[in-house]
């Protein structure tokens, strides 16, 4: 393996090519050619060592604070991306996460367990006796949903309107955003609406919860002031219910292709979390995490200009053969940290949430459904950026 010290001199690989897979050939042959490689957006990080540095690099911020101008799009859905918590740096990252810290803590999420556990049964029950389901309309996307309304006290009967506004909202993450403006920001609308309404709530009838922790935290509006509140409740909506859903079918996903890792976890359900870790090394729903240089600065001998956008790559880093030299699907493996939940200042303030309804979520499944597999076409988004499955059906054996 050599290392670059120009761009003439990196490999190139096109992700804005819809058709480009991040776990393809071409990336792990850049890989090994290079610790880097050039893209349509700035540079790609390969390797697990550099992406590790580079996460905590002090020359460079979070970097897809600035996609709506990228796309020359302005409204409420940008105006929410460009100043909620993810896209602060320095001080005003550092405060707005101490006020949301509480909100997010291990005890919060140890108290939620037991009806994660309870909506999945439920979930699972509507099915089981068939033997057959689309695993994403019908379980991750329910589930997902399902924390969620639990998270912010909403009845469950709320959770087909709040993933179907997550999904129209989501549409500005895509290279379609400036087309589907009024729609992003009709649905960005309808969220703002339900935050306001939970605040309100709140504060007329105050709890330990996670909104009411919010609103605590907003009694000093030097602190959290009333934009920033909304900004953070709608963070939690919009974030958790697209990753835990994509995230869910990728590790179904998994499981079907190695059927010994899914008995194993029927028969040892203390593995659970373990096999949440294992499939976001694998399969990360988040395959990149992106980066901009705030100055130009040098690193493995390369220049590398202030603006430069860099793209993480999570999935390339996590199968390097030089810190994972058997790379294979296994639940049992000591591994290093995956990239799943970035890192870093932007390490993903609801991993606590993410890790512990996907824990559940997978004991139970592998359980109650046994033999998992492929009953018809699977449909996906692009391999590459935030990625998963848009339908899944299959077939299984009942417990």
């Amino acid at each position: 393996m050599q290392v670059a010290d120009s761009f003439e001199t990196l490999p190139f690989l096109d992700v804005a090519d819809p058709n480009f897979s991040i776990r393809s050939q071409a990336v792990l042959n850049a890989r090994d050619e290079s610790w880097c490689a050039k893209t349509p957006y700035g540079l790609a990080v390969l390797r697990y060592d550099d992406v590790l540095k580079l996460l905590r690099h002090p020359t460079l911020r979070q970097g897809s604070y600035r996609w709506p101008t990228h796309v020359g799009v302005t409204g409420l859905f940008a105006r929410w991306w460009e100043n909620m918590l993810l896209s602060q740096e320095g001080e005003n990252h550092a405060r707005l996460r101490r006020m949301a810290n509480p909100a997010f803590s291990p005890k919060l999420i140890k108290d939620l367990r037991p009806k994660f556990e309870i909506l999945a049964n439920r979930l699972i029950d509507g099915f089981a006796a068939k033997g057959e389901c689309d695993f994403i309309a019908e379980f991750t996307e329910p589930y997902a949903t399902g924390v969620i309304c639990d998270l912010l006290g909403l009845p469950f009967e709320k959770w087909r309107e709040l993933a179907d506004i997550a999904g129209d909202m989501g549409l500005a993450l895509g290279v379609t955003y400036k087309q589907d403006l009024a729609t992003v920001d009709a649905a960005t609308q309808k969220i703002f609406d339900y935050a306001e309404e939970l605040v309100a709530l709140r504060r007329a009838e105050p709890s330990d919860d996670f909104i009411g922790t919010l609103v605590k935290a907003n009694e000093d509006k030097s602190k959290l002031n009333d934009q920033e509140l909304l900004d953070m409740i709608v963070l939690a909506i919009f974030g958790g219910i697209d990753t835990t859903r994509n995230q869910l079918g990728l590790a179904m996903d998994m499981f079907i292709r190695h059927p010994d890792q899914w008995a194993l976890l029927a028969e040892k359900p203390e593995l659970a979390r373990a096999a949440v870790e294992e499939v976001m090394r694998v399969r990360p729903t988040i395959t990149w995490v992106t980066r901009e240089a705030t100055e130009t600065f040098t690193y493995n001998d390369l220049e590398i200009p202030k603006g430069t956008t860099l793209h993480l790559f999570s999935q390339a880093a996590c199968s390097d053969p030089t810190v994972f030299p058997n790379p294979e699907f296994d639940i049992t493996a000591e591994r290093n940290p995956h990239f799943g939940f970035g890192g870093g200042a932007h390490h993903c303030l609801g991993h606590f949430i993410a890790r512990g309804d996907m824990t559940e979520a997978l004991k139970l499944l592998a359980q109650r459904l046994k033999n998992p597999r492929f009953n018809g076409d699977v449909s996906w988004l692009p391999d590459s950026g935030n990625t998963g499955a848009i339908k899944m059906p299959i077939a299984f054996d009942p417990a």
